[in-house]
Parts: structure tokens; sequence; C-alpha cells
């Protein structure tokens, strides 16, 4: 297993991390535990010892199962991180309550990486504001947390401007090699690893595979792969593409099923970074992805709200997904199962608000018609 050291701190984090969002499951929706169970003791034997979770991941529950299993390992063994909800706190009584409920869930006297979960600039202020951050750095004073950072989803100036904010001992971002370029509405390509770099804030990376989307390319995008290597995964490019980059220092995947797990370790087991003529390699695959997106929306939901109801920046977020990776079965169960029925295209009466401040002067009411007719059709 490859390992990164930190500078100024006794710590050595296995470059591959397990992150606990995306365990198997039954056909009820609970965690498959046995199978979870032995997936992390796996890990853990291979030398992950970097394990992430959080207080919404699995319905509540992926807390008190990660605690269960780490109940019977040593402490000083791994790693463990999670994260404060801050959506769900009013005061700053709700934040030590989950804080306490937290520690009482995973069953440990403190956390070695403790985050602000899902930072946006307005939900820090406010989280200052209540006294949640102060007090959390007070924590860290007595013990109970080891290292605090955050993880974000704001755009460039408000991700900036809470980095700089406080003396942060990490924070986590999603960075792939398909979203380099950051979108207006969340950083989360080059210019957020270098400012992480600026600042001297080591880096942990969420979405290196983009959900999974990176790991099943089409097989145009993956030709210039597989001319290089014709028996690595696309996952494997996609790990090795993020973990590269020298400020990163933890590599997150949620691993859900136990092929995945062993192509994982085989990546990290003896780690290489890309050569110049692999770097290469992987912007091809990145520019047939681009070249097949249907409409050149980035997200900055300038265009929202709709006056009815219509989540636009979403619905193209589908289309695009379904145009760059063809995998129409994928996104016809995202589509049917999981995008709420009222947020969908269909319900567009061309009214062109959106149309007046899309910053890209997208022709929005025409795609929505497109994108609902393409996507009923899967």
């Amino acid at each position: 297993m490859e390992y990164r050291n930190w500078n100024n701190k006794p710590l050595r984090t296995s470059l591959l991390g397990y992150g606990c969002m995306r365990f198997p499951t039954r056909a009820d929706g609970s965690i498959d535990e046995p199978r979870a169970e032995a997936l992390l003791n796996t890990a853990k034997a291979a030398g992950v010892n970097y394990f992430d979770t959080a207080y919404p991941y699995h319905n509540g529950q992926s807390e008190p199962f990660v605690g269960r299993v780490i109940a019977k390992w040593e402490r000083s063994s791994f790693y463990l991180a999670t994260k404060m909800p801050l959506w769900t706190c009013k005061s700053l009584a709700d934040a030590q309550r989950i804080f306490e409920e937290q520690l009482q869930r995973l069953g440990v006297e403190y956390i070695d990486f403790y985050l602000l979960h899902s930072l946006h600039k307005a939900r820090y202020e406010q989280a200052k504001e209540l006294g949640i951050v102060d007090w959390l750095w007070e924590q860290k004073a007595t013990g109970r947390i080891r290292n605090f950072g955050f993880s974000c989803h704001d755009n460039a100036a408000g991700f900036e401007a809470i980095l700089r904010d406080q003396p942060w001992d990490f924070c986590q971002l999603q960075y792939n090699y398909l979203d380099r370029d950051d979108r207006a509405e969340e950083i989360s390509g080059d210019r957020g690893y270098q400012l992480t770099e600026e600042c001297g804030v080591p880096l942990i990376i969420m979405e290196p595979i983009k959900g999974g989307t990176l790991a099943a390319l089409p097989a145009d995008a993956a030709a210039p792969l597989r001319a290089l290597h014709s028996d690595a995964s696309d996952a494997s490019w996609a790990l090795r593409w993020v973990a590269g980059h020298p400020n990163v220092h933890v590599v997150l995947s949620g691993m859900s099923a136990e092929e995945q797990l062993a192509d994982n370790l085989t990546t990290f087991d003896h780690f290489v970074p890309l050569s110049p003529a692999e770097d290469a390699a992987v912007e091809q695959a990145a520019a047939v992805l681009h070249s097949r997106i249907k409409i050149g929306c980035t997200g900055c939901r300038y265009c929202m709200p709709c006056p009815m109801g219509v989540d636009i920046p979403d619905n193209f977020s589908i289309w695009n997904r379904l145009g760059m990776f063809q995998q129409p079965e994928a996104v016809k169960k995202q589509w049917t199962e999981r995008f709420p029925d009222s947020e969908k295209a269909l319900h567009c009466v061309r009214c062109g608000k959106c149309e007046t401040v899309c910053p890209q002067k997208l022709p929005i009411r025409a795609s929505l018609a497109r994108l609902q007719e393409e996507l009923d059709a899967l």
C-alpha cells in the first residue's frame, strides 16, 4: 500500500481511503453488514488505514455500522473521519448534541479527521455566527478532534474565503480528470487544487471516479487508454491521475463490491503516477467525453429558481451523462427512479425567464423539450 506522510504532523495515511457512503445493500436498502464488514476488513488487512463516514450516510446507518466494525480493531491502527451536518444545526446546542451522538455511534473517544460537511460560504458563516466553528476548535484543543477540516461545494470565491479564514488541518474536494474546469456553481477542478497548494492545506479527494462513471468508459473514450495498457481498468486510470498530484494525501473510493476493492488495492499496492504518455492518453479520453456533451451547461444556476419548479441544471446534468457515457440503463434508472417528476423538463412553459439570465445564452427552452423526449424514450 502507498502511504503519504503529512508535513509537521505525525500522520501517515494510506493513499487509498475507504469511503463509507456506498456499502453493499440488501433489497430493503439496509447495509448488507456481513459483506460490508468483510470489505472493510480486507481493505484494512491490505494496508488501508483511512476510513471516511458521515452522519447522514446510508440514512444514518453508516456511522453505527462502522462503529461496530472498528470496535474489533486496535484504535491506533487506523484513522477515522466523519462530518458535522451543518444543514441540520439551528443552534450550537444542535451541533454539540450531534457531535456527542457521533462519538457514541462510532464508539470512540476521539475523531482523527473531523469535517464541516458540504460547506458553502453562507452555511459556513452561519456556523461561525452560532459558535459552532469555535466550539469544534475547542474540541480539537481537548483532543476529541485530532485534525479539523471541511468538505466544500461552493464556487471558487466561496471556497477561497473559507480556505483562508482558518488554520485548517486539511480540506476535502471533488477532483477528477473530467471535472477539471471549475464550474460557476461548485469548485471541483484545477483551481481548487491550486488553492490548496497555495495555502499549504493538505487535500483529500472525493469523487475521483465521478460516482463510478469513469469506471465504465465508452469504447471510443477508453481507446487511448487501452492502446497503452489493455488490461488496466478504467477506474485505475482515474485513481492514478488524481493520486499523482503532490498535495493529494488521501483518495477516497466508495467501494461497494469485492471486485472494486480488489482492483483499487492493485492500483495502490505499487502506485505509479502517470507518465507523460499516459497523461496524454487521459486527456484524449476526457476530450472524447467532453465532445459528446449535449449542452454546455456549467451548473451556475443563474437560471434558478424556475417559476414552474423545473431544476434546469439537474435536467441538463442527466442529459449530458447520457451523451457522454452512453449508459442508457443507468441514466433511465436515475431519470425514472431518483429524479423528482415535479422538477422535470416537462413542466417548462417556455416563459423564457431562464434564457434572459443565462451567461452562456443557451437555448434552454428548446433543449428542455429535447431532453424530456430523449430521456422518456429510454
